[in-house]
């Protein structure tokens, strides 16, 4: 799976290796006049929606922690490239749920990830396109559970190494390789120099993954998630300069 993904990230490198060069969107009387640049660097936000229901069973026994959210607030960094409508799309992707407290009780899910996207444009037009599109991707996951230790005494911390220990924050991981389908549209300012559009879609992973310790470690009985993951982000994007 491993190689799979790999493999079609080099051919999502391939594909816009050859959209660098400058195109006219669809041929015709006005198409010397009206170009339009096939390559954006993007920066986008939106929301994702994924819950781990393995996870969060096992943790409910413990009522001292705090079960994950289902949303995260997320950024993305990348590019966008077409050639004859062929769409190729690059992102780095962050996300946490932005619930994590370490004064109180709370939990918190991160994660971080690469995504590479092939789509088609079905829009003959010079300033929308809309493209469905299908990828590849990798998630690195973690969930963190913090208690509230206010009621813990000072000099036990100092005196008592089980005390001290009990009141770190413990925290899980997780990897996924995944598989993403989804569409974007996506507006042209009349230059063609900037973009802004939207992207939806849903993200899975091709196996359960056993979820490990901080530092990665395999853990007995421990509970087992997929990643099923639901997104939609707002993507702005501008024409990079040219380099002669």
């Amino acid at each position: 799976m491993k190689s799979l993904a790999i493999a079609f990230v080099f051919v999502c490198l391939s594909v816009s290796s050859f959209a660098q060069r400058p195109s006219h969107w669809h041929k015709g009387p006005q198409s010397t006049d009206k170009k339009r640049e096939p390559y954006w660097s993007t920066f986008g936000i939106g929301v994702n929606f994924q819950s781990f229901d393995n996870l969060d069973k096992r943790v409910s026994a413990f009522p001292k922690y705090k079960d994950l959210r289902d949303q995260a607030g997320s950024l993305q960094l990348g590019w966008i490239k077409e050639k004859q409508r062929v769409v190729s799309i690059f992102n780095v992707l962050a996300a946490s749920s932005m619930s994590g407290d370490k004064h109180r009780r709370s939990s918190t899910v991160r994660s971080i990830g690469l995504g590479a996207d092939i789509g088609y444009d079905v829009i003959k037009s010079e300033r929308i396109m809309l493209y469905p599109m299908v990828g590849l991707g990798y998630d690195w996951v973690q969930a963190r559970y913090f208690t509230d230790n206010s009621q813990v005494n000072f000099d036990d911390v100092l005196s008592n190494p089980t005390v001290s220990n009990s009141i770190e924050p413990v925290s899980f991981s997780n990897g996924f390789f995944n598989y993403r389908a989804g569409i974007g549209l996506q507006f042209l300012s009349p230059k063609g120099d900037g973009i802004i559009g939207v992207h939806g879609g849903y993200v899975g992973s091709f196996e359960s993954k056993n979820w490990r310790s901080k530092a990665g470690q395999d853990l007995a009985n421990a509970p087992e998630d997929r990643l099923k993951r639901f997104y939609v982000s707002v993507v702005f994007g501008m024409r990079p300069m040219r380099m002669h």
